[in-house]
């Protein structure tokens, strides 16, 4: 269970798929069909928001 030093979001994991995020405002979010490639440069990107806004809103 991955913590990231991000100033919207405190954790992140994937398991077979489904991407759980914990956003510090709005709690847990999950993302189904996520491939581990993603939640993999996910956990390298230096802005975690951006990489979210960019690659996962409103695509999983």
């Amino acid at each position: 269970m991955p913590f990231v030093n991000s100033s919207a979001i405190g954790r992140i994991e994937w398991d077979a798929g489904t991407l759980s995020i914990w956003f510090h405002e709005s709690g847990r979010y999950d993302y189904h069909g996520v491939p581990e490639h993603v939640y993999l440069a996910f956990l390298r990107a230096p802005s975690k928001g951006t990489f979210f806004s960019d690659h996962i809103r409103d695509r999983y």
